[in-house]
């Protein structure tokens, strides 16, 4: 996408959507027109009318359009219950149009089940893409060529962008922004969205609580979240890697090869982090603190163990 060239955003909604689905990225990018983005921002749908997750109707849509502008995006969000909501009719119509109506300047996005309706329309065959943790085998029985990712954010292979779903559908949008309008811009929005840090595939973390966080491996996050609640309830603990393997629910072998993959640390790195993490949190509350009395308050066996990964993280 090029910065200041104006990209319309099509919106399609379908019965029974998701309203975080649509709301979430719908609310930011129209933040981020309001800001001066260039972006020309359309709802539509198989019907004028939808009822949604909530059972509130959204009213006033448009029909989906015949033929689409150059520079356009197509945005397909969610539903509450895909495997009903998408036998229906009007998702049979979207997915109809899907096939049809393309551009070859078209851009294509998904929310969460959104990628199930990319996938009908034969969308994705070849590309790398993701969905919701829990519809990854229905998007890869829809998709068999497609390369589906279990543990993104969200996925950006050529023309087509899918997302995790809910929350992420934010981070997608921020992502849109970005490249429509800069990083600057995508920045601001994040603030005005109260959002602590934005995440992607490849963004650094600005916390290292959230940082290595930018993945969907449930063991790895039950580690993680294990540690995480340690530090705060009971810093003199010390994991080690079966008793972090068992709360994972997967071998001592598996839970290191897994967190090292997902995460790009070891589990050892990833504690002594938060440890030090946890270190700069009491200096700067506390700064008379000394070393012997931030190892104990970190869960560090000395100041010696203390001083050393001090120096190795910082």
């Amino acid at each position: 996408m090029n910065i200041d060239t104006q990209l319309t955003v099509y919106f399609v909604v379908t019965p029974g959507v998701l309203l975080l689905d649509y709301a979430g990225p719908a609310e930011a990018l129209r933040m981020a027109r309001d800001m001066g983005a260039p972006l020309e921002l359309h709802t539509c749908g198989p019907c004028a009318g939808v009822t949604t997750s909530l059972g509130t109707q959204l009213a006033g849509l448009g029909p989906l359009p015949e033929s689409l502008p150059p520079n356009s995006l197509v945005l397909v969000t969610g539903n509450s219950h895909e495997r009903e909501d998408y036998a229906t009719p009007a998702a049979q119509a979207v997915v109809r149009w899907l096939q049809t109506a393309m551009q070859p300047d078209t851009r294509l996005a998904s929310i969460c089940s959104g990628a199930l309706l990319l996938a009908m329309a034969g969308r994705l065959d070849g590309l790398r893409c993701t969905t919701h943790h829990s519809l990854i085998a229905d998007l890869q029985a829809l998709a068999p060529r497609a390369q589906v990712q279990a543990d993104r954010i969200f996925v950006h292979d050529g023309q087509v962008l899918t997302s995790a779903g809910i929350t992420t559908g934010i981070d997608l949008a921020l992502y849109i922004v970005e490249q429509a309008a800069g990083a600057a811009l995508a920045a601001q929005v994040a603030r005005r969205l109260v959002m602590y840090t934005r995440r992607g595939p490849h963004d650094p973390q600005l916390s290292p609580w959230l940082a290595h966080r930018n993945h969907m491996h449930p063991a790895v996050h039950r580690a993680q979240d294990a540690i995480t609640q340690s530090l705060a309830q009971d810093p003199a603990r010390r994991w080690s890697l079966p008793e972090l393997a068992e709360v994972a629910c997967v071998s001592p072998r598996h839970l290191s090869r897994l967190f090292m993959l997902h995460t790009g640390i070891s589990v050892l790195d990833y504690q002594q982090q938060l440890r030090m993490a946890r270190a700069r949190e009491l200096l700067a509350q506390q700064p008379a603190l000394t070393q012997e009395q931030l190892a104990e308050a970190c869960g560090f066996a000395s100041a010696r163990d203390f001083r050393r990964v001090w120096a190795k993280c910082l």
